[in-house]
């Protein structure tokens, strides 16, 4: 277990670390929380088992304690979440806020298979070779110290997201160590299903609104910007799925038989999705773009993203990008239409020379804050009633067979508080705060990203606690989250307590 109480910078009682201090104690403070990091990531967290779920919370409670946090487990079924608070010793501090910060505990299962290493629970450090490959490296290294920033930790959830639970945990040593009392009220919130897409977060807030009550939230999940630079995220697109099926005859047709008399129905989903984007794969239903809006500010805001989208696009193996946006990131503000998947009768050795009864597109919306699903589904509705189709509820009758020569169904998906778009304005209090915690920890402005395209579970939050938030991801972009070989670069790691020391000890006005 690491040691929780560091050697202190000097005798005198610092109110606050300078850029130099902070740097130094965060280092510090890295080194004494690797085997606390590495005793985590030994509990298994996949999100669907229960009693997995249990003994992180019970080891996350404890640790919050032992650095004088109130902290306590919420009930939540068989998957219970963790609450801590920590408000600095002696009478309130006239105006000091208080700021929720929100990460999970959960994560993705495993194949143990598929990773390089003897189990994803057995944390393993390893050095990239010159060729590329990583190598394992004994994890006594990882304590001996010093250790490379390139070096990596793999392991399941070593970044997304126990890699900055424990950086928080750490961040807290060393403020304490250093004798600096954190600038804000603190409350925490450890999400124990946040890879199932966080389906009893709302319900949970509103069990517990007065407790979790702030004045800004602070996430801290999802990956840097490519750059590896410090990081600020102001919003996520939402997510709608819905289920599109084109009918033909009612039952599968001999081609040689029916061809050229009966539809195809694969045909007609073919035409009628091919109607609803452009060669420049821009939505041409009307409406699905007019509400938003991009003023002069934001524009300059995400022109000075530092993408590098020739580099991009040859990761992605594509010659140009759609005509959405005038770059990746403007791109990322307007809603999509994106086909997930097309089934309609066989293909390969299984072929039958038939004309299918039935095509089945899934497809799902991403949406902004200023289009709700409930919006672009009734547009997508509007729009297939447009090409001459008849929307029926299920398998359409013999009766309605017989009256509509084009029969389709559309079937939206349950929406979700968690699945929702948010955004949080860059002027607001809480993004200038920490806008303003980047520039004095680091001696340079962030990388600003207006609105990511991927959905975070921020939406349920938001709208339970009316409270805005930025997004403060600490971990490398080429993390593998999700997938087999997770890794989390030291570098990162170190950096992560920096940024947060710099967030807790500041003031936010």
């Amino acid at each position: 277990m690491a040691a929780f109480v560091l050697a202190t910078l000097g005798t005198a009682q610092a109110a606050t670390l300078d850029r130099g201090q902070l740097e130094q104690s965060a280092d510090r403070a890295a080194a004494a929380s690797y085997k606390e990091w590495v005793e985590l990531l030994a509990i298994p967290n996949d999100a669907t088992v229960p009693a997995d779920i249990q003994k992180n919370v019970d080891w996350l409670v404890k640790a919050f304690a032992r650095r004088g946090f109130q902290a306590r487990a919420l009930p939540n079924g068989d998957k219970p979440m963790v609450y801590a608070e920590y408000a600095a010793p002696g009478a309130p501090a006239a105006g000091r806020k208080t700021v929720l910060f929100y990460m999970h505990l959960d994560g993705q299962s495993v194949t143990p298979s598929q990773w390089a290493q003897k189990s994803p629970w057995d944390a393993t450090l390893k050095a990239r070779t010159a060729d590329g490959k990583w190598e394992a490296l004994p994890l006594d290294k990882l304590y001996a110290g010093p250790v490379d920033p390139e070096w990596r930790l793999f392991a399941r959830s070593s970044s997304d997201d126990k890699g900055p639970i424990v950086m928080f945990l750490a961040a807290m040593d060393a403020l304490k160590a250093a004798g600096v009392e954190p600038g804000v009220d603190i409350k925490v919130l450890l999400d124990s299903e946040e890879e199932k897409g966080s389906p009893s977060l709302g319900q949970v807030i509103g069990q517990n609104l007065a407790l979790l009550r702030n004045d800004g939230m602070v996430i801290l999940d999802g990956p840097m910007h490519q750059s590896n630079q410090p990081t600020l995220v102001f919003g996520n697109r939402g997510i709608q799925l819905v289920q599109l099926k084109v009918f033909g005859a009612s039952q599968g047709l001999h081609s040689g038989h029916y061809g050229n008399y009966s539809a195809n129905p694969v045909q007609r989903m073919a035409s009628l999705l091919a109607s609803m984007k452009d060669d420049n794969g821009r939505v041409t239903i009307p409406g699905y773009y007019t509400p938003v809006k991009i003023d002069a500010r934001a524009r300059q805001i995400m022109a000075a993203v530092p993408d590098d989208e020739a580099a991009l696009k040859r990761r992605l193996g594509i010659a140009s990008p759609e005509k959405v946006g005038a770059n990746y990131q403007e791109a990322m503000q307007y809603p999509s239409l994106n086909v997930r998947g097309i089934a309609a009768g066989d293909v390969g050795p299984k072929a039958r020379t038939i004309i299918p009864e039935v095509a089945v597109a899934d497809i799902d919306l991403r949406t902004v804050p200023e289009t709700p699903p409930e919006t672009l589904v009734a547009l997508l509705r509007k729009h297939i009633e447009k090409q001459g189709y008849h929307l029926v509820n299920g398998e359409p009758t013999a009766e309605e067979r017989a009256r509509y020569p084009k029969l389709a169904s559309l079937t939206a998906g349950e929406v979700s508080a968690s699945s929702s778009a948010a955004r949080t304005d860059l002027d607001a209090p809480v993004s200038k705060w920490l806008q303003g915690v980047m520039q004095d920890t680091y001696g340079r402005a962030p990388v600003q990203i207006r609105m990511m395209g991927g959905t975070v579970p921020t939406g349920a939050a938001v709208q339970a606690l009316k409270s805005p938030f930025v997004i403060v991801p600490l971990v490398n972009a080429d993390n593998n989250q999700h997938s087999f070989d997770e890794n989390m670069r030291l570098g990162n790691y170190r950096d992560g307590i920096r940024t947060l020391m710099g967030i807790l000890q500041t003031p936010f006005r």
